[in-house]
């Protein structure tokens, strides 16, 4: 029976989706798409652990996850602000702050250009299972070491993103500043930084999932006893996978919404860019 409802709504799903595709492009199709979309994952999902009688140590039921979700409620608030808040909020302000002052640095002087992007794109490649130890025996084991990391990890790729959006103007759109008398900082302030925006939004953008990961991954090093990877590490030692999906799924709805705020920003702040035209 259980088969036979995934197959059900598997086959339902898909027919309504290909309805609402085919339908005029608006808000409420654009948003109704993928809810439509995920509830047939989690109805199958739901079907086939139960359907094939898995072990809730491979793969709990959506349900069981809900129901874990509504017991730790609290233990998941806590790890929630511990992890998102303290540790990535602030290492995210920190690191794209300090990324997008010295861009303008770096735009300034060109010499630095040249010398601090190659090492900026060397650190941005070292692994943050090598940099993270080291990071919380510098800051110790509470938030402020997992905050280290996300700034080191959001740095660079913000930092690059503005470079090249600073550098995006032409020499028409430059020339033209001058004949007006306009200064470098004019020019930096009316020109150059609204057509470098799209570049920034999209290095907030990455950054704002580097953020959560970097957050996550650091406590596995070291923390006290909250936090989300400190949870997942030591519910998995003891079988509670129920609890390690029901951090997942805090983190992927904090990462989503932290993601789709920046978006909502940068279609308001960036209207006039035709990658904004003819969005709903």
């Amino acid at each position: 029976m259980w088969i036979a409802l995934g197959i059900l709504a598997w086959v339902a799903g898909w027919a309504l989706n290909v309805w609402l595709a085919g339908r005029a492009r608006s808000r409420a199709t654009a948003l109704a798409v993928p809810v439509v979309f995920g509830l047939t994952i989690v109805i199958v999902w739901e079907a086939v652990v139960r359907g094939f009688g898995i072990s809730p140590v491979l793969l709990p039921a959506p349900t069981a996850i809900a129901a874990e979700f509504g017991q730790s409620a609290g233990v998941l608030w806590e790890d929630f602000v511990q992890t998102v808040l303290k540790g990535a909020l602030s290492g995210y302000v920190i690191g794209c702050g300090a990324a997008l002052l010295t861009a303008v640095v770096v735009d300034r002087f060109d010499f630095l250009r040249r010398g601090l992007l190659p090492v900026g794109n060397f650190v941005a490649a070292l692994p943050i299972v090598g940099t993270a130890p080291i990071l919380v025996m510098w800051f110790g084991f509470d938030w402020q070491s997992k905050a280290a990391v996300v700034v080191v990890m959001v740095f660079f790729p913000v930092l690059v993103n503005a470079v090249e959006g600073l550098r995006d103007t032409s020499v028409m759109q430059r020339d033209l500043m001058r004949t007006y008398a306009a200064g470098y900082w004019t020019t930096l302030l009316k020109l150059r930084l609204p057509a470098a925006m799209p570049f920034i939004f999209n290095g907030l953008k990455i950054a704002s999932t580097l953020a959560l990961i970097g957050a996550i991954v650091a406590e596995f090093f070291g923390s006290p006893i909250r936090g989300m990877g400190f949870r997942i590490s030591t519910s998995v030692g003891l079988l509670a996978l129920d609890l390690v999906w029901a951090e997942i799924v805090v983190a992927a709805l904090a990462g989503s919404a932290f993601y789709g705020g920046l978006a909502l920003i940068e279609k308001a702040v960036t209207f006039w860019h035709p990658s904004q035209r003819g969005q709903g």
